[in-house]
């Protein structure tokens, strides 16, 4: 039977079948999709130098560690991995998914304790994905969490203290054949961090206690933040020695949207099972869950270039991981959808953007009022908007227009109101070509990430109801007065008639 390829049955036929290392496992599939042109993390956008510098690792039989800061990806990439390991038959039951192939040396003691454990206890598969065992790095991580402890119900029914068997393997065992990630490694105390030294350099746990070395398969996947954060203590240089350091930085701007679209919020089949039954109360289908308000491109741009621009604001000590990008635009949409509305315009954004990154950014300590709390948070909404400020004037969009008619149109328009707006637009056509040019860009930012009426903007605007069109040039109108604002073809009066984010006492006025 070809490797990866295990036929499901309640009798599994081992006959055909080669126990593999995990290292050789993944090796086997890089290599694979290599010679097919496939990309070995698809799911990872971008961070091609990052990516390349994992798989050379895990090529090499070696453990990568990725050090980065927040928010920068690095547990997806990990848990990414286990989709390149391949289905296995592993002892049923077995704590450490022992392979029924294994001599007995290599064996949990309850398989050992069996003349035949793949007659008592049978055989079963076990996917990729739950050969995966994470801890997480804290200062509380001990012996025991990251190791085992002993079963004191076994002691109690009288089996000896230091038997094996009383044994229960927690972290690094539940990895057995797998991957073991250990996220935030610099988390956990220097004088714990060195339990990892056998199992990466001799391929097993020692335990001390029992008298007893157990041999473990598997591949370790760290994480940490650089020295110099909080709770970051030293990675010990023998264990360091025995890692391949890989820098993981902040993704591209175009791949930090595509992570953001990915990521967001989305209605899934994932543990949904609709009740029908009378006397039940009803359960909403799925399709009445998934959001149908829209963010055109403009709106979503925006969101990401104020999360960018908080990397480089003087007035941040913490700054905004990708995180605060997918939640940006989570609560954007959240704002339409409360107020029963179809498209996201600029005011949405500034109520989702303060929101997202109240618990992602930290003031600088000079700013921070530590009698007032309520001023910081205050300050940190002042500062969601004076982003987005700085978003729209570095936003790259330029149009085609004369500008005196169309500086003109726009006063001229604003004055009138914006009611019935798509009406209007017809008698100010100088103004009508920007917008539709502003529109045209949307089938160059079509995305498969896009819900439906995102991408109806995109490739079948003609398809859009009345209702869904008015918001939509609404929000197109919007955010050209504020382009045109910061450009200097329109005056102050421009924020009595529409929304424009305030620049607040964080900037001199322009």
């Amino acid at each position: 039977m070809k490797f990866g390829f295990l036929k499901r049955s309640k009798d599994i036929d081992l006959e055909g079948y080669q126990s593999l290392p995990v290292v050789y496992q993944l090796r086997y599939s890089i290599l694979e999709k290599v010679k097919k042109g496939e990309d070995p993390l698809p799911d990872i956008q971008g961070r091609e130098g990052v990516k390349k510098d994992v798989l050379r690792a895990l090529l090499s039989g070696a453990h990568p560690y990725l050090v980065s800061e927040e928010g920068t990806g690095k547990t997806r990439l990990a848990r990414s991995l286990t989709k390149l390991l391949p289905e296995v038959p592993a002892i049923e039951g077995c704590p450490y998914h022992d392979d029924p192939k294994w001599p007995k040396d290599l064996l949990c003691p309850r398989c050992q304790a069996s003349k035949n454990p793949q007659k008592e206890y049978g055989i079963e598969l076990i996917p990729g994905e739950r050969r995966f065992s994470r801890i997480q790095g804290n200062e509380y991580i001990n012996e025991a969490k990251l190791l085992g402890l002993k079963d004191i119900q076994a002691i109690a029914r009288g089996r000896s203290p230091f038997d094996p068997q009383v044994f229960t393997g927690t972290g690094i065992f539940r990895a057995n054949r797998g991957i073991l990630f250990i996220d935030e490694l610099p988390a956990i105390r220097t004088k714990i961090q060195v339990l990892l030294h056998p199992v990466l350099e001799e391929k097993k746990a020692i335990l001390e206690e029992y008298n007893w070395e157990h041999p473990l398969d598997l591949v370790l996947i760290a994480t940490g933040n650089p020295q110099g954060f909080s709770h970051v203590n030293e990675v010990t240089r023998p264990l360091l020695d025995r890692l391949e350091l890989i820098y993981m930085d902040l993704p591209e701007e175009e791949t930090e949207r595509e992570i953001m679209l990915k990521e967001k919020f989305k209605v899934k089949e994932d543990y949904y099972q609709p009740v029908e039954k009378e006397g039940i109360l009803p359960y909403p289908s799925l399709k009445e869950l998934e959001r149908e308000v829209a963010a055109p491109w403009w709106i979503i741009d925006l969101i990401n270039g104020a999360v960018r621009q908080s990397r480089n604001c003087p007035w941040l000590d913490k700054k905004a991981s990708i995180r605060a990008t997918t939640k940006g635009i989570d609560h954007t949409y959240a704002s339409v959808e409360l107020e029963s509305r179809k498209v996201a315009n600029l005011r949405d954004v500034a109520e989702g953007l303060k929101l997202a990154f109240r618990s992602r950014i930290g003031l600088r300590v000079d700013l921070v009022d530590f009698e007032n709390p309520k001023k910081n948070f205050e300050k940190s909404n002042e500062l969601a908007e004076y982003l987005l400020c700085k978003a729209l004037a570095d936003f790259d969009f330029r149009w085609e227009a004369d500008k005196e008619i169309f500086s003109a149109e726009l006063n001229s328009l604003l004055a009138e109101g914006t009611g019935n707006l798509t009406y209007k637009l017809q008698r100010y056509p100088e103004l009508n070509r920007v917008i539709e040019q502003m529109k045209r860009v949307a089938k160059d930012k079509a995305s498969y990430d896009l819900n439906r009426t995102e991408r109806d903007f995109a490739l079948q605007p003609e398809k859009l109801s009345q209702e869904v069109l008015e918001e939509y040039n609404y929000s197109a109108l919007e955010t050209i007065c504020n382009l045109a604002w910061h450009r200097n073809l329109i005056g102050d009066s421009i924020k009595e008639k529409v929304f424009v984010p305030r620049m607040g006492s964080f900037s001199q006025k322009r």
